[in-house]
């Protein structure tokens, strides 16, 4: 095995004997170090070359040991300095540390004193180059995300755009074959080009809600007070105007006010609201619940339906994008509803979860 590099400290001091002194001691204990007799000599080393350990006389001709420091740190910011001065005073060392200064030791020296000066001073150089390295990694991060992001945004863009122009062709001619050939075909015949024309409007629907999807991640936080209650009862009245056969008993418990995005908050009751009366079409006596409740340091919010629920066992499927639980023929839709909740609670610092068992209805529940 190699031995581990030597630690390199960086001496400036303008009394040749001391410094002679302070080199030949920290050499026999293992260290590479490089003497200078003036604060400019220090700053051209540390111009070569890299050092971990800066020790700057505090009184120095021309610089001083805190200016020295002071520019040392301009060139080398993960550089630890240390202070030495003959004059042991509060107001040196608020100074020394003031300046970037790690610690100071006191002339005369002592090894016994001097050695974990220097320990703990090398270990925050470590400290200092480890978080160093990983911010620069956070950033290239960053900026690979900031650019896989763009180019998703590109081609979901470009795909939506290329994507629409044959289909708006194939809905167009199914819809004329429909309305020309309807009546001249066979039945069989003609339910194929009705599902040709189903197809398309489909295919157009998931197209929409694949914009949705990737705008929702874009969209920047407009955080305010929101009246959840005043909210939730506007989306119900959107719903029951948008379904005037439907009788749905819709009990709104006590919702506080929250913290959060109006619209991106008002699209996540909007999913789940339209998801509750969706599949509870079918059920006599339809019931909806929206409440809140505190649980411990949480404010969880549920959205409850008795509709026909899910097996829990294909749940983790249902905030993936495009996956469905029920048949297009059972019920309609595109999969990205509980995509797009999922989402805009992740982006308040919130999550979301749900509860169900086939045939007793289903529950859902965030946080932000």
């Amino acid at each position: 095995m190699t031995d581990p590099p030597k630690a390199r400290l960086l001496i400036a001091d303008d009394e040749p004997a001391q410094l002679r002194a302070l080199c030949d001691t920290l050499q026999d204990q293992g260290y590479d170090v490089l003497g200078c007799a003036s604060g400019a000599q220090a700053l051209a080393a540390l111009q070569r070359a890299p050092f971990d350990l800066l020790l700057a006389d505090l009184m120095m001709p021309g610089m001083s040991g805190i200016e020295l420091l002071r520019a040392a740190l301009t060139i080398d910011p993960t550089l630890v300095g240390i202070i030495m001065t003959g004059e042991g005073t509060i107001g040196t060392a608020v100074e020394a540390m003031q300046s970037g200064a790690l610690d100071y030791i006191l002339k005369p020296f002592k090894l016994s004193a001097v050695l974990p000066v220097l320990g703990r001073a090398l270990t925050m150089r470590r400290l200092r180059r480890e978080n160093a390295a990983l911010q620069q990694r956070v950033h290239e991060h960053a900026a690979e995300l900031e650019s896989t992001n763009r180019e998703l945004d590109a081609f979901t863009r470009s795909a939506s755009h290329d994507l629409r122009s044959p289909l708006n062709a194939v809905l167009g001619f199914s819809s004329l074959l429909v309305a020309e050939l309807g009546p001249k075909v066979p039945v069989e015949q003609r339910n194929w080009m009705v599902q040709v024309e189903q197809a398309a409007r489909q295919m157009s629907e998931l197209i929409d809600a694949l914009m949705r999807l990737s705008h929702v991640g874009k969209q920047t936080l407009n955080v305010q007070k929101v009246d959840v209650g005043e909210l939730v009862r506007g989306v119900v009245d959107e719903l029951r105007q948008a379904h005037p056969q439907r009788s749905v008993t819709v009990r709104i418990g006590e919702l506080p006010e929250a913290t959060a995005d109006l619209q991106l908050l008002r699209q996540v009751f909007v999913n789940l609201l339209s998801n509750a009366f969706k599949y509870t079409r079918r059920v006599a006596e339809a019931e909806i619940e929206v409440r809140a409740e505190q649980r411990g340091p949480e404010r969880v919010f549920s959205v409850r339906d008795n509709g026909p629920g899910f097996d829990m066992t294909r749940a983790e499927r249902l905030f993936h994008a495009f996956q469905r639980l029920h048949t297009l023929d059972e019920f309609e839709g595109s999969g990205v509803g509980l995509s797009i909740v999922q989402r805009v609670v992740q982006r308040h610092g919130g999550r979301v979860w749900a509860q169900s068992a086939p045939g007793a209805g289903a529950s859902f529940f965030f946080t932000l």
